[in-house]
């Protein structure tokens, strides 16, 4: 199990479930960031690293806290430090 990419997927997950609760298509979320929308995409389904920048732009483009990108169910347990 890889915790990063796991992550990556859920909060792509949780992006595109309150951009379509906002009634927002991918095209309004390239026009508020400047982030291309087959990226947008990319985002959604876990397949780009997130940065700090990113998230941010995700979240005003949204009308989010920055933390609701992360309201998910997550269990840590399953996981190891790998050294």
């Amino acid at each position: 199990m890889d915790i990063s990419k796991d992550l990556q997927k859920l909060i792509g997950d949780k992006l595109a479930e309150i951009r379509v609760k906002n009634k927002q298509t991918q095209q309004d979320i390239e026009f508020l960031t400047g982030i291309d929308s087959a990226e947008v995409s990319k985002y959604e389904q876990g397949k780009i690293n997130f940065t700090v920048k990113t998230l941010s732009k995700f979240a005003l483009a949204l009308n989010v806290h920055p933390k609701d990108l992360f309201s998910f169910e997550f269990d840590i347990k399953k996981y190891k430090m790998d050294n």
